[in-house]
């Protein structure tokens, strides 16, 4: 059967997560839950929680920092390699 966990305890994991730093499967040990479920509710409840004013702070904003700005780092990457592709085409193109 399928346990049931209330939004406060919800919320409490990805507090854990964001703000005290957490790993998911650290947190997920420590509240004795799977660590899909924690990861689940920090997809989840992350937005919402940011949307209501609260922001991950210490470790845990540094880590979603880092992660945001990886991920903005790979797509620039990805559009310097498009823009030099396109420019070598038309380049070609010129007489």
């Amino acid at each position: 059967m399928a346990r049931k966990y209330t939004r406060e305890f919800k919320i409490s994991a990805v507090r854990l997560v964001n703000e005290q730093g957490y790993s998911i499967s650290e947190a997920a040990r420590s509240l004795g839950v799977d660590r899909a479920n924690v990861d689940f509710w920090v997809k989840k409840y992350s937005a919402e929680l940011a949307a209501a004013g609260v922001t991950p702070t210490g470790e845990g904003a540094l880590k979603a920092e880092v992660h945001r700005l990886r991920k903005e780092n790979a797509r620039l990457l990805m559009e310097r390699e498009i823009l030099k592709k396109a420019a070598a085409y038309f380049a070609k193109e010129q007489p």
